[in-house]
């Protein structure tokens, strides 16, 4: 695929970016273990993503592109301008993921115990409808703000949650970094790009 559009994403999107996060996630380990139960999993992700991109909505940057077909959501993380965490949060996770939050608890806490100090913007999400993974769309994304952080010299970072992703990611400048994991193994890789 050639010639892909990005444009930046409304709240009135929100809803749809999860659901499109949700779908692409679901063949990758984590989910597996946020959230055992195979029938309730893509429903219990797209509720905890939306909280997370309604939040990137106010506070944060998220990108789509014009077909809708793949989603970006950044955060920056700026030590003097930090963003509040989202309104009511701890309710609201609870809410989405019942008798997993303790689940999704953890896996915050681990991304906050392996998140870097200097000021860099967070990639949090990046997701392909799955029929169109290996088309250029991921790339696109990241190509998209990768203009904005070279010509501001700002860092980025993710937590990579495949091996696929690691390949993808390093090459687009990404430094892969020594994984951390769930307390089944599943493992994720934090990545840093300086700018270019």
């Amino acid at each position: 695929m050639t010639g892909i559009g990005v444009e930046r994403l409304g709240p009135e999107r929100a809803r749809l970016v999860a659901e499109r996060i949700a779908a692409a996630f679901l063949v990758l380990d984590a989910p597996r273990w946020l959230v055992p139960d195979e029938r309730k999993r893509e429903a219990v992700l797209a509720e905890q993503f939306e909280i997370l991109v309604d939040h990137a909505m106010r506070h944060g940057l998220v990108f789509g592109t014009t077909d809708l077909s793949g989603v970006a959501v950044w955060f920056p993380s700026i030590e003097a301008d930090p963003a509040p965490p989202p309104p009511d949060y701890d309710v609201r996770l609870a809410a989405a993921c019942g008798e997993w939050t303790d689940r999704f608890v953890h896996l915050d806490e681990l991304f906050a115990a392996n998140h870097p100090q200097p000021d860099h913007h967070h990639l949090a999400f990046l997701a392909v409808q799955p029929d169109l993974q290996g088309r250029g769309v991921g790339t696109a994304l990241l190509r998209h703000h990768h203009e904005w952080l070279d010509a501001n010299r700002m860092p980025g970072y993710l937590e990579a949650s495949s091996e696929l992703g690691v390949a993808l990611y390093a090459r687009h400048g990404y430094q892969v970094r020594e994984p951390f994991r769930l307390p089944d193994g599943t493992p994720f890789w934090p990545m840093w790009r300086e700018p270019r």
